[in-house]
């Protein structure tokens, strides 16, 4: 290559001045070859310039049209590399762009099939490519992102063209159906996607790219096949000459190995930019991969994951820092199911538990909900549709797949701490599975299993521990998107103020809590489950003073409940800049919140202290909902 680097700056290919040298050093530096560099005035701190020199010259990124190498002369390699290059030529149309789907960047790297799978071909990129539309979960399994400014999920595909010269309809695209593993920070730069092909594609998916049989050695020849990137980082005349502004297509660019040894990260000298992460480093002397390309710094060295690294991830046997007990990587429990015989004898909630005359009777629900309740199978008469569980109930909706309203009573004067453990959830095989949404429907990292009925509300008396074990059924769980934790540590404080607060009578509650269904609910497609915006809970007790009910009711919102309201009711501030914001918690008019979710609390109604509140009986009049935003606990009215 020291040759081909004079031969360059002779013809004027390249300025030396850029590189520290002058032109008068490199005439000097042919005759003296590279063993007496220092003797012609080179100093060892200059080269660094002159090897940078060499490698940009020997390395070309040679273009693939129609899955073939178009070869250019390659004076830095031994006779005959140009033969090897054609020899892996086959493992070309194995060798995609990784393309975003609902992303503001249309790609993201290079990936090639590494496996098959009776369900779909397995793709192996990096890491950081992944990481643009993709996350680990809380359970540590991946799952595809949503955008943060529409909600939209995040999807990728793999184009195994994108040749030079290639038109759109020439496209060979597979869609990533699922992401296998996504790998933590501390570990090697990887990735798996599931891909299938599009439905009615005339074209067949290209087979997995072999494995070496072993890790590459020093000075062994091989080639890095991927989709180089305009790079901003890099030297943009060095670019120009190499890449000819020619870029985001896929390149064959040979090279060579640069040191192996024990421990250290697998480098290569192959002509790489930004889109090659992903890149498949193909031993020219083994016919076979020996790595996965993930970084480089032009002109000096790249860097890839060995393949025994590869080898170990798909065999399932690759240890990392993410996996280890008790951290990210570690996968929740499976579901579990409790039978009838199980769930026997739970007492459900209880109307009287406040005491003689001050019964705490279920919300009617409206005709609408109340015709598509799930039946238990052991309903009795008087409670026909109530999943009956330690100290709380549920009413669970068929149509909806999920609770339309679930009741506690909270005994906080007999309160058990309970530490929570790993979470198992269970269906209740009371009512039929198939209404259930198990684990699956939670795998969108957007999306959490929240609790209706706190875990911590039922947890008192001899029955605390069962108590406990119940809050965790899938009937007593509903999708909420992660947004609503911006408002949510105020909302599940609420109880505890409540109960804590002079005004009202002893630790005794009951608490009714429910999601808002609205026709602008959003609806995962692929786990076909609804994901309701919007959450109220009333809060009853006995009033201290006057031995009577008092109810309070909130609302975790972004304010889609008191637009609607103001919509109903003619008020132009609903279309007058009427903007929802973060998630936070209000406190709202029992009669409010009756007649925006048609639920009837009938005597409650009149126990609501935010209904006496001064300037409640002018909003009313002027059709204004009664509502307050809630700051701090110290703004609720009681």
């Amino acid at each position: 290559m020291f040759e081909a680097a004079i031969k360059a700056v002779a013809n004027g290919r390249i300025d030396p001045e850029r590189f520290g040298l002058t032109k008068k050093q490199i005439e000097d530096a042919a005759q003296a070859r590279p063993r007496g560099l220092e003797s012609v005035g080179i100093p060892r701190e200059r080269l660094v310039g002159l090897e940078a020199i060499v490698k940009l010259i020997g390395r070309p990124p040679l273009l693939i049209r129609n899955n073939a190498v178009e070869l250019q002369p390659l004076d830095d390699f031994a006779v005959g590399t140009d033969a090897k290059i054609k020899a892996v030529e086959p493992f070309i149309p194995s060798v995609g762009r990784i393309e975003f789907i609902n992303h503001s960047k249309a790609w993201g790297g290079t990936g090639w099939v590494v496996d098959k799978k009776p369900d779909g071909h397995l793709i192996l990129t990096n890491r950081h490519v992944a990481k643009l539309v993709a996350k680990r979960g809380s359970d540590g399994r991946p799952v595809f992102m949503r955008s943060p400014a529409t909600g939209v999920k995040y999807r990728a595909q793999v184009d195994f063209n994108e040749e030079v010269g290639a038109q759109p309809e020439d496209a060979l695209v597979a869609t990533a159906i699922e992401i296998v593993y996504l790998a933590d920070d501390l570990a090697a730069d990887m990735a798996l996607l599931k891909v299938k092909q599009v439905a009615g594609a005339a074209w067949r998916m290209p087979d997995p790219i072999p494995l070496a049989d072993r890790e590459a050695a020093h000075g062994e020849l091989v080639a890095l096949v991927g989709y180089p990137a305009y790079d901003s980082r890099n030297d943009a005349d060095a670019m120009h000459r190499y890449f000819a502004d020619l870029y985001d297509v896929k390149r064959c660019s040979p090279g060579k190995i640069i040191k192996v040894t024990a421990g250290a990260v697998l480098s290569h000298d192959c002509t790489s930019l930004g889109g090659n992460s992903g890149s498949n480093l193909i031993s020219l002397e083994q016919k076979a991969a020996v790595g996965l390309h993930f970084a480089g710094v032009y002109g000096v060295e790249n860097s890839a994951v060995g393949v025994t690294t590869i080898k170990q991830l798909l065999a399932g046997n690759l240890v990392t820092v993410g996996q280890i007990a008790g951290g990210e990587g570690v996968e929740a429990a499976a579901d579990g199911v409790h039978n009838p015989q199980d769930l026997a004898d739970r007492g459900g909630f209880d109307q009287d538990f406040l005491g003689a005359g001050l019964t705490v009777p279920w919300p009617k629900l409206p005709a609408t909900i109340e015709q598509d309740l799930a039946k238990p199978s052991d309903a009795t008469a008087d409670r026909p549709h109530e999943l009956r569980y330690t100290h709380f109930g549920v009413k669970f909706s068929a149509a909806f797949k999920l609770p339309v309203i679930t009741a506690v009573n909270i005994d906080g004067e007999n309160s058990v701490q309970i530490k929570r453990s790993a979470d198992k959830w269970f269906f209740d095989a009371r009512i039929d599975k198939k209404l259930q949404h198990g684990q699956k429907a939670y795998k969108d990292a957007e999306i959490d299993r929240g609790h209706m009925v706190r875990r911590e509300d039922p947890n008192w008396g001899d029955e605390a521990e069962t108590a406990n074990g119940d809050t965790f059924h899938y009937t007593n769980s509903a999708p909420q998107h992660s947004r609503l934790n911006q408002g949510k540590q105020l909302w599940q404080g609420l109880e505890n103020y409540v109960l804590d607060s002079a005004r009202t009578h002893g630790f005794k509650a009951c608490i009714f809590t429910a999601p808002v269904f609205s026709d602008d609910d959003p609806v995962l497609e692929e786990e076909q489950v609804r994901v309701p915006l919007e959450f109220w809970k009333v809060v009853v007790m006995v009033d201290s003073e006057q031995e009577k009910l008092h109810a309070t009711a909130y609302l975790l919102s972004q304010g889609q409940m008191i637009r609607q309201l103001l919509e109903d009711r003619d008020r132009s501030e609903a279309v007058e800049g009427f903007t929802l914001g973060a998630y936070r918690t209000f406190q709202i008019s029992l009669a409010d919140l009756e007649a925006a979710t048609k639920y009837d609390f009938g005597a409650l109604k009149d126990a609501d202290p935010l209904a006496q509140a001064p300037g409640a009986n002018e909003a009313v009049a002027a059709k204004v909902p009664v509502f307050v935003p809630i700051e701090t606990v110290g703004d609720i009215v009681l």
